[in-house]
C-alpha cells in the first residue's frame, strides 16, 4: 500500500478500472465482472474506479453488488461524475454546478450501497462553472462525511492549481501510457509540485497495445474504439507495427506485451497508479504479472525505442472530444 498523493487514501500499487464492465468496449458478462472485482480484492487491489455515467448507472450498481458480499472497507471507491447522457447513450455535455454535484453524489451513494465515496471527482472541466465552485461543493460533502477525498480528471495545470487552492487534491486521473505521454510536458510536474498523485487510465490504450488486438476484430455499435482515431485504417496499421516492436522486447523479458506496457507506467514513479481495465479474471491475472517485472534503465530504454513518444498515429479521442479536454490545452 502507498498513499495516493500527499492528501489521499492508502491504495494498492495498481487499481481496477471498471468502466469496461458496462458496455463501453462491447458486451461484458455480469457474473464474470463481479468475479473479476472479487479476484482483484483477493489479490490486494483496493482501488476500484467507476463513473456514474458508465452504463448510465449500471457500473456503480455492479460495483455496489460486488461489494455487498464483502467488507466495504476493503475498497477505495473512486467515482467520476458530471457527464450528461441521453437515453440513447448520446453524450450531452457536462454539469458540475454545486447543486448538480450534490444531486449526483446522492444517486451514486444509493447505487453503490454505501454511505460514503472515497474519492469523488468531476469527469471533465465544466467550461460554464468555475472549478472553485465545483471543488467547493465537494468540499462541503467532505465536511458532511459523504466524501473522503477530492480528485480531478483530465484537467490542465492552471485548473489543477486553482482547484488545489480551494481544497487538497488527492490525485489527477488522466490517460497515460507508452503512446499517450502528453502529461510529461507540464501536467506531471505540476502535480508533483503540489503533492498530487496520478491515477493513469488507458495504460494499454483501450487494448490497442495489449498485444491481443487484431485488425480483423469486429466491434459493436456501442464500442468506443469504433470511433477512436487510433483504431482506424492506416493509423491502426502503424500502431500495430509499434506493438510488434514492443512484443520483441517483451519476449526478451519473458513477459507479455500488456505486462511490459503496464510495468513501464509503474516505472515512471511511485506517485503514478495504473488503472487496469480488465473485464475478466484471465486478463486481470495477466496484468498483475506486471508487478513482478523489475525494469532496469536499459529495459526502459529498449521499451521506449520500440514505442517512442509521439510515434502513434491518431489522437486518443475523436476531434470533438479532444477539443473539450482542458488537459490538452497545456
Amino acid at each position: 500500500m502507498s498513499t495516493l498523493g500527499e492528501h489521499g487514501p492508502d491504495v494498492s500499487r495498481v487499481g481496477l478500472g471498471c468502466m469496461g464492465m458496462s458496455g463501453m468496449y462491447g458486451p461484458a458478462e455480469r457474473d464474470e465482472s463481479i468475479a473479476t472485482i472479487h479476484a482483484a480484492l483477493d489479490a490486494g487491489i483496493n482501488l476500484l474506479d467507476t463513473g456514474d455515467f458508465y452504463g448510465m448507472g449500471h457500473n456503480e450498481m455492479l460495483v455496489g453488488e460486488a461489494l455487498s458480499a464483502r467488507n466495504r472497507d476493503e475498497a477505495v471507491i473512486s467515482v467520476k461524475f458530471g457527464a450528461q447522457r441521453g437515453p440513447d447513450g448520446a453524450w450531452l455535455g457536462y454539469d458540475a454546478r454545486p447543486a448538480a454535484v450534490k444531486t449526483a453524489l446522492a444517486y451514486s451513494l444509493q447505487r453503490l450501497r454505501s454511505d460514503h465515496i472515497d474519492v469523488y471527482r468531476p469527469a471533465r472541466l465544466d467550461q460554464q462553472v468555475p472549478i472553485e465552485e465545483t471543488i467547493g461543493a465537494i468540499a462541503e460533502m467532505v465536511q458532511a462525511g459523504y466524501v473522503r477525498f477530492i480528485g480531478l480528471s483530465e484537467v490542465g495545470p492552471e485548473t489543477i492549481r486553482r482547484a488545489a487552492a480551494v481544497h487538497p487534491i488527492s490525485d489527477l486521473q488522466i490517460e497515460y501510457s507508452l503512446i499517450s505521454r502528453g502529461i510529461e510536458r507540464e501536467i506531471l510536474g505540476t502535480c508533483r509540485e503540489l503533492g498530487i498523485a496520478i491515477t493513469a487510465y488507458g495504460v494499454l490504450s483501450r487494448g490497442l497495445i495489449s498485444g491481443h488486438w487484431s485488425p480483423q476484430r469486429s466491434l459493436t455499435q456501442t464500442d468506443f474504439r469504433g470511433r477512436s482515431p487510433r483504431f482506424q485504417g492506416d493509423n491502426l496499421t502503424r500502431n500495430l507495427e509499434l506493438v510488434d516492436a514492443l512484443r520483441a522486447v517483451a519476449d526478451d523479458l519473458q513477459a507479455s506485451v500488456a505486462q511490459v506496457a503496464i510495468a513501464w507506467v509503474l516505472s515512471r514513479g511511485e506517485d503514478i497508479v495504473p488503472l487496469i481495465g480488465a473485464r475478466t479474471r484471465e486478463r486481470l491475472s495477466e496484468a498483475l504479472g506486471a508487478l513482478q517485472l523489475d525494469l532496469s534503465d536499459e529495459d526502459v530504454e529498449k521499451i521506449e525505442r520500440a514505442m517512442p513518444a509521439e510515434a502513434a498515429l491518431g489522437d486518443r479521442y475523436p476531434a470533438a472530444q479532444m477539443g473539450q479536454l482542458d488537459s490538452e490545452k497545456s
